[in-house]
């Protein structure tokens, strides 16, 4: 499991910065496709962490996410929507889905304590590495600043998701 975290994070990492190297960095339109999928993977750990978690904070915290990614998921879509804009697919995007597919698919064997240590590790990595991507590449490369706006308006709750997730982290480590 750790290598596929370790894949999965150098995949969001490398896709936010380096694929977009060649020009100014990523379009509006695939900035909020990426803000989009990467919700979208954390709500479907989420559910999963929902039904098969063992333990009542993992299982809690798998429910925040489920709720919290969904508000973020719907402002952007309401976003889009009022800028008549499309979002559009990327090889970010592309990275974030694979990587949740296959996160949840490696979850999905996973019972028990280890089912919850897993999920949890990954949320911390995973978290680590969205707020990388926020703060060196969605932020800065964001033109519209309705966008950058609603970026930066939910990047307190990407850090609070990691404080807890690593809150967690500690309690299953003892």
């Amino acid at each position: 499991m750790k290598s596929s975290i370790i894949v999965f994070a150098s995949a969001l990492f490398l896709g936010a910065s380096g694929a977009f190297a060649q020009g100014a960095g990523p379009t509006g339109q695939q900035i909020a496709h990426i803000l989009v999928t990467a919700n979208q993977v954390d709500i479907d750990a989420g559910k999963l962490a929902q039904s098969k978690g063992s333990n009542k904070d993992v299982k809690a915290f798998g429910k925040q996410m489920v709720t919290d990614h969904t508000g973020v998921n719907k402002q952007a879509t309401a976003l889009v929507k009022k800028l008549k804009a499309t979002p559009e697919d990327n090889p970010t995007s592309q990275s974030l889905k694979s990587g949740g597919a296959e996160n949840v698919k490696h979850l999905k064997t996973l019972k028990g304590a280890e089912f919850d240590k897993a999920y949890i590790d990954h949320e911390v990595t995973y978290h680590e590495q969205v707020l990388d991507a926020i703060d060196k590449t969605l932020i800065p490369n964001a033109k519209n600043e309705e966008l950058k706006a609603l970026i930066v308006k939910v990047r307190p709750a990407f850090v609070g998701h990691l404080e807890h997730a690593k809150q967690i982290q500690t309690t299953l480590a003892k």
